[in-house]
């Protein structure tokens, strides 16, 4: 079994850089592909309420004989549930589906700027109450833009561990990237082969064939040696174990460089731009 390293966070806790995300699969094969990700050698989990599939994943994680002390295990808050009360309510509703007293980490999933007269503050300072009672050992944000975060340091007392954002080669989002750089903020990085965009590129398959591996599998190294955390999902076990085939090879200074200077800035954006993205669940 690879090593997988670590991302040390700014409140002492450490997070594996490799992670295996749910996002997508169907609650009926998630705890399949969960068990199957832990038997590769996964030991951090990302998953979400609005993805439908909680109770699946911690099914998964006692399915695996794995101890639960050995699995990071992240989840997001629904965007229908920013107000305070329906937070509590709906985090208490995630531990008894994942069937643990606790979250390694529980983030906020969008910022919903144009929701809730725009203020995410309150929702922050709920997840704050979540870590300081232990049911949240870290917590974090996703998809915040710099303003948001700015906002969150201006008016909250905590820092969010992390930032989970879209980062792919065609997508940089560097400008995020930075300033959670500059704040120690680590950066998790989702659709990191955006959605399988860039797998056919040139550029990517050159690299890929002068290393010996696969264009995701070079993804997947860059991400690793820029500092990103990132979580590939697949439910083929050929593809689990190939994303988690990354640690035994590095990418020279050039080919970072020239992976990197795929960026096409916003256009190459796949996901919602979350100063505008205000969709709640039915």
């Amino acid at each position: 079994m690879s090593a997988v390293p670590t991302v040390s966070l700014n409140d002492g806790r450490s997070i594996p850089q490799l992670g295996f995300g749910v996002f997508q699969i169907e609650p009926e094969n998630t705890a399949d592909a969960v068990r199957t990700a832990i038997e590769v050698g996964y030991r951090h989990l990302d998953t979400a309420q609005m993805y439908g599939n909680e109770a699946e994943t911690g099914q998964g994680v006692r399915d695996s004989g794995v101890d639960r002390d050995q699995v990071w295990i992240t989840s997001k808050l629904n965007n229908g549930f920013h107000r305070p009360d329906d937070a509590r309510r709906s985090f208490d509703e995630t531990l008894e589906k994942l069937g643990t007293d606790y979250v390694d980490l529980f983030l906020i999933h969008w910022p919903l700027p144009t929701r809730y007269d725009g203020d995410y503050v309150s929702t922050w300072k709920v997840l704050e109450e979540f870590q300081r009672d232990g049911r949240a050992r870290s917590i974090g944000v996703s998809n915040f833009q710099v303003p948001h975060l700015e906002k969150l340091a201006a008016e909250a007392d905590t820092v969010p561990a992390v930032n989970q954002i879209e980062v792919h080669p065609y997508f940089g989002n560097e400008q995020v990237r930075a300033y959670g750089s500059e704040h120690g903020i680590a950066t998790e990085a989702w659709s990191p082969i955006a959605q399988g965009k860039v797998l056919d590129d040139p550029e990517l398959e050159r690299i890929a064939k002068d290393v010996g591996k696969s264009t995701a599998q070079v993804t997947l190294r860059w991400h690793i040696q820029r500092g990103d955390i990132v979580f590939p999902k697949s439910v083929t076990r050929e593809r689990v174990e190939a994303n988690f085939d990354i640690f035994d090879f590095e990418l020279d200074d050039r080919q970072i460089q020239e992976i990197s200077a795929l960026d096409k800035g916003e256009d190459g954006r796949t996901g919602p731009n979350p100063d505008t993205f205000d969709m709640i669940p039915d």
